[in-house]
């Protein structure tokens, strides 16, 4: 049986409260006492586009930082090409991109090419394999004409494409996005949908597994979906397969759907 892209088992993750003013003299060592992820547990295969959906504090930001080796799990386990993220670290960065819709950390003075010429050496990439990699990647992107450009005159859709640019040089297998759409407008995104989808899926095979609030992008784009609710995964199903599970019309009425039964039932971590 071939490896999964992704594989979370039972992962849990637990962060101290927020605590200030005289509350942080006090409790200097608080506990782990606030849940972000409840024993989550999916698993995507290669090739495969899944989008994690919830409202804001759900867990998907966290547990995308997980795999991206940015946070460690309180328990379970995550890997990304069978490399335990948190016991394999440097083999599991080598499988994946990340890219969020947020601030990239590009520097504005500088040109894109000067921008990924830093964050290829950051890859261990340097020399004409830096230069030839930076040059198929943006030609890939659709920014090679404006590579010598300070990134700073790049407009909000060119900045997305030199992120995406930035996130692909070492050639990962897995991207992970977290909610990278949230800042274009509805031309821009569509055409960042398209270039996940046609460019990046289905013509070079790579798994996509995307955080998203947009719920027509997920019915776009996602095979299927991983609904968290207060750290809890509620279900694990195509778009199509969440519809006739709950008898709704639309993926917004199964996942409030969803949703509200869990809230009846009283059942938060």
């Amino acid at each position: 049986m071939p490896t999964a892209a992704i594989s979370v088992q039972n992962l849990e993750k637990y962060f101290p409260p927020a605590l200030s003013g005289w509350r942080t003299l006090l409790h200097p060592f608080a506990q782990a006492t606030v849940c972000a992820l409840a024993g989550v547990s999916f698993a995507v295969e290669p090739g495969e586009v899944v989008a994690l959906v919830g409202h804001n504090g759900a867990g998907k930001t966290t547990l995308m930082r997980i795999l991206a080796t940015l946070v460690l799990p309180t328990r379970g386990r995550a890997a990304l090409g069978g490399f335990d993220v948190a016991r394999d670290t440097e083999s599991a960065r080598g499988q994946f991109g990340y890219h969020t819709g947020g601030d990239e950390g590009f520097y504005g003075r500088l040109s894109g090419r000067e921008n990924l010429t830093f964050f290829a050496a950051m890859n261990n990439i340097a020399g004409p394999e830096a230069r030839e990699k930076i040059d198929s990647v943006a030609a890939w992107m659709g920014i090679a004409d404006d590579l010598d450009r300070q990134v700073r005159t790049y407009s909000t859709g060119m900045r997305h494409r030199l992120g995406l640019a930035r996130a692909l040089l070492h050639g990962p297998a897995v991207l992970l996005l977290d909610e990278p759409t949230r800042s274009l407008d509805p031309l821009a995104a569509a055409e960042f949908r398209h270039l996940l989808r046609d460019e990046l899926v289905r013509r070079r095979g790579t798994t996509l597994l995307f955080a998203s609030h947009s719920l027509a992008e997920v019915e776009e784009i996602a095979d299927r979906v991983v609904l968290l609710d207060h750290g809890k995964m509620l279900a694990c199903d195509s778009p199509r397969g969440l519809r006739a599970a709950t008898g709704a019309a639309t993926l917004e009425a199964a996942i409030a759907h969803l949703v509200h039964q869990r809230t009846a039932t009283g059942a938060h971590p």
